[in-house]
């Protein structure tokens, strides 16, 4: 698959997932929701990779990384972001979370020597800058008290949580495993997680039957987790995590035209201008012919 349709795949889907989850939010405790999700979705997985002939089994002297991925990547970072959603508004979150594409850039030339360019940079400032306008009016009217300053470093903190992940992701990827598989393993790592810290923080086990719960958490884990994810993983292995993530930065794109349509969402001069930074920063990162992390082929 084309890195082109990779990266499309993963905008669409994950720019849905916004909408997606506000059906998941009131009724059941987030660490619960996340828990159901990622455990449907490593199901899915597993079903998927036998299916394909895969082997399931991963070599137990290299597990701990695939522990650490699905705890850090599917489970304490989006427990995070959930808790910075209370407190902040979701436009800020949105700013807030691309700062990832710094963030695994600065992380990937230390971890693996990989090289932070000067015009992924400059794409990450322009691109940041541009979801700022977007989300313009949340930005301006932030009120830096306590509740505000504990949403903002909640999400810092799940940003950099991901960005680890992500670290975690390009080891796994570099040993040549399948990517479904070890999606799959850390999937159910982070799903277990997730209910570990349900239980430690006291929530009660709780499940919503109602259309629109379980209609949002089979998309989320079947679209927004197995397939997403997935791509997303392929996309690390051949451009990198610094332009890979730069997806986030056009997430915000998706979620404004779902708005629009769903609720009613008014455009303003200072959105267009930053959805057209947005997509300046986005020919910046991914113009230049991307330099391969690994060539070796999933088996």
């Amino acid at each position: 698959m084309s890195i082109t349709t990779l990266y499309a795949i993963v905008v669409l889907i994950w720019g849905t997932t916004w909408f997606a989850i506000s059906f998941q939010l009131g009724t059941v405790a987030e660490e619960w929701s996340v828990a159901y999700r990622f455990a449907l979705a490593a199901v899915c997985l597993f079903v998927y990779a036998r299916i394909a002939g895969h082997r399931i089994a991963l070599p137990l002297r290299d597990y701990a990384l695939i522990v650490v991925m699905g705890a850090l990547m599917f489970s304490i970072s989006y427990v995070l972001v959930y808790f910075g959603s209370s407190y902040i508004a979701t436009g800020l979150v949105a700013v807030l979370y691309s700062l990832i594409v710094i963030m695994n850039g600065a992380l990937e030339r230390v971890c693996y020597g990989t090289p932070f360019d000067r015009r992924l940079l400059l794409a990450s400032i322009v691109g940041l800058t541009g979801t700022a306008l977007v989300f313009w009016p949340e930005v301006s009217s932030l009120d830096l008290g306590d509740r505000a300053l504990i949403g903002v470093a909640l999400t810092v903190t799940s940003v950099l949580i991901a960005a680890l992940g992500n670290m975690a992701a390009i080891g796994n990827t570099r040993r040549g495993w399948p990517v479904v598989v070890v999606n799959a393993h850390a999937m159910a790592w982070g799903a277990l997680t997730s209910a570990s810290i349900a239980v430690l923080l006291g929530r009660p086990l709780t499940f919503s039957a109602s259309v629109e719960y379980v209609t949002s958490l089979l998309f989320l884990a079947i679209f927004g987790s197995s397939i997403a994810f997935g791509c997303y993983l392929a996309l690390l292995k051949q451009i990198g995590s610094a332009r890979a993530s730069y997806a986030s930065v056009l997430f915000p794109i998706v979620a404004l035209l779902i708005s629009t349509y769903f609720e009613g969402y008014r455009w303003t001069a200072a959105a267009a201008a930053g959805v057209a930074m947005i997509l300046t920063g986005n020919w910046l990162a991914l113009s230049r012919a991307p330099v391969r992390i690994d060539t070796q082929e999933n088996p």
